[in-house]
């Protein structure tokens, strides 16, 4: 899905994240850095889905989701067959359409 969505072929980061596609980001520290733009970590007994912009942006989405749980930047996910799939590809369409118009303009606290 995240393949389809950003065009772009899987990239491992930091390890054993899975990440497609890159933006710049810029710290309010000065701190500056490249990352994926949309990608997951798939871990025993839950997948990490990473929202770059932020899961506050998608809160009416993620309502009807399913079964999940957030933090700041991540959605995490037991199992598939507890989400609506058709609801986490426009979660992530809308995720990765803003990081990528933000590319280089994206700051982080």
């Amino acid at each position: 899905m995240m393949q389809r969505i950003s065009g772009c072929e899987p990239q491992i980061w930091n390890v054993a994240t899975i990440g497609f596609d890159t933006y710049h980001y810029k710290y309010d520290s000065g701190r500056e850095g490249d990352c994926h733009a949309i990608g997951f970590y798939p871990r025993r007994g839950k997948t990490t889905i990473y929202l770059m912009d932020g899961t506050a942006r998608h809160s009416d989405l993620l309502a009807g989701l399913g079964k999940h749980t957030t933090s700041k930047v991540c959605v995490y996910i037991k199992r598939l067959s507890d989400v609506d799939l058709g609801v986490l590809e426009q979660v992530l369409s809308h995720s990765y359409d803003y990081v990528r118009s933000q590319d280089g303009r994206m700051h982080r606290a």
